[in-house]
């Protein structure tokens, strides 16, 4: 019998001041834990258990100097979390914010994530409390230099295979790819998100929020809905929610919202594709703030504040954990949303999800909807391995038949007196597939 209770206990007790991972952990745990009374091998072999604790953990010295010949010093991770059915994926993420807890988080929801996506990738995740914002591109390839003389040790093409995060977009990945060919002497598919005359996959960028899109539209049609005309509230305003938006007006959908760290814009009108261009060539190109949109489109904007008190159809939020909280969830039921699907990873606490549950929102994790940037940097992986390219068409359409899978695996592992519930479907299925190999490759 599986005692949930204790079970998490003890997760308390072997990782203090990790609140994150907790989250993360006991998400899955509510999920599981009928499905483990039900399947006593799992328990009996104390698969969960061995799912929780990372293979490894690395953590080391950053050390570079700056434009002024001044000494910096960072603190460098990777988290190799689970290698059951592939090697080692996950992202690379630099932001001041990183610290292990984070990385355990992101690294354990990965192992699910890659799972769903029905390809050979394991769960690992990475990163550093290195701030790219504000260097000078001289600054950044010092630090991707410095952390890849540490990181290439431990990675490679059939043993761990990073990818970007925040922070951590075509730039830093070619420094890192450079000094990685430099010191190993082999050119390998040993980090995706490579640029397309190197080994780059094609919608690579695009992925997460295209990805999104697709299983918006799945979880809608589920319902007997469609997305065109649905009004849509979108946080962030970053490579997920630029994609995301990009796809949504594609389909007809109206985008209503975007915002950044010191506020969001509504534009009543909706944020079209000349709209769109602005966005991007704002936070990709100048690194501007997303109020300088309202002041060149005249529209409200919202200093300090969520985009989650507006009247919508459906919510995205696309910008980072834990950014829905049961008031925000609250609001978007009164103000009429009936679906929110998660482009950040864990943007919903655990009280906005009881708050979807028992108002009857579609809500699909981000381990199910926002895979789709796995998805295309596993297709990157067979690319490089191959040494072949597909077009845009071909990878499109791949991943759109994999985010159509994904959905179908949560639908059935969660469909339970009529009503689906994705959270538990997401991990069901993303648990067992692990699970099965987990038992046939013995305790290890």
């Amino acid at each position: 019998m599986f005692d949930k209770k204790q079970f998490l206990k003890e997760i308390n007790a072997k990782n203090p001041h990790q609140p994150e991972f907790i989250q993360a952990v006991e998400e899955v745990v509510g999920s599981l834990s009928q499905f483990l009374n039900d399947n006593p091998k799992y328990t009996d072999a104390k698969i969960l258990e061995r799912m929780c604790e990372p293979d490894r953990v690395v953590s080391f010295r950053v050390s570079w100097v700056d434009d002024e010949g001044k000494v910096q010093v960072n603190r460098g991770y990777r988290v190799q979390f689970n290698n059951a059915i592939g090697p080692y994926k996950g992202g690379l993420r630099f932001h001041p914010s990183v610290n292990l807890s984070i990385l355990k988080f992101l690294g354990f929801e990965q192992i699910f994530k890659n799972s769903l996506t029905g390809l050979s990738m394991g769960g690992g995740k990475g990163g550093s409390d290195f701030d790219p914002h504000g260097k000078s591109d001289a600054e950044v390839m010092k630090f991707c230099q410095a952390f890849m003389s540490e990181l290439y040790k431990y990675i490679g093409a059939d043993v761990d295979v990073p990818a970007g995060d925040i922070g951590v977009g075509a730039r830093e990945i070619g420094f890192m790819f450079g000094q990685y060919k430099r010191v190993t002497g082999r050119f390998e598919g040993v980090l995706t998100g490579k640029g397309l005359g190197w080994g780059g996959s094609a919608i690579r960028t695009e992925a997460t929020g295209y990805g999104l899109i697709y299983f918006v539209e799945e979880m809608l049609k589920q319902a007997g809905e469609q997305l065109k005309g649905k009004e849509i509230l979108v946080s962030g305003s970053g490579n997920v929610a630029q994609h995301a938006i990009e796809k949504a007006i594609a389909k007809g959908a109206k985008v209503l919202t975007v915002s950044d760290s010191d506020g969001y814009i509504y534009d009543n009108e909706g944020i079209n594709e000349d709209k769109l261009k602005f966005i991007k060539e704002l936070k990709n190109v100048n690194r501007g703030r997303i109020h300088e949109y309202a002041e060149k489109f005249k529209v409200q904007y919202f200093e300090g504040k969520k985009p989650w008190g507006e009247k919508a159809d459906i919510a995205l939020p696309c910008a980072t954990e834990n950014e829905i909280f049961a008031e925000d969830a609250n609001s978007l039921v009164k103000n009429g949303v009936k679906l929110v699907a998660e482009g950040a990873n864990m943007p919903s606490t655990a009280e906005a999800i009881e708050v979807y549950r028992e108002k009857e929102i579609l809500f699909a994790p981000g381990k199910a909807s926002n895979a789709g940037g796995v998805a295309v940097s596993g297709l990157e992986m067979s690319q490089n391995s191959q040494r072949l390219s597909m077009s845009d068409d071909e990878v499109d359409k791949k991943l759109a038949e994999i985010m159509a899978d994904i959905h179908a695996k949560c639908y059935k592992h969660g469909l339970k007196n009529g009503v689906v519930d994705y959270v538990d479907g997401a991990n069901i299925a993303g648990f067992q597939k692990v699970a099965d190999a987990m038992l046939a490759q013995g305790v290890i």
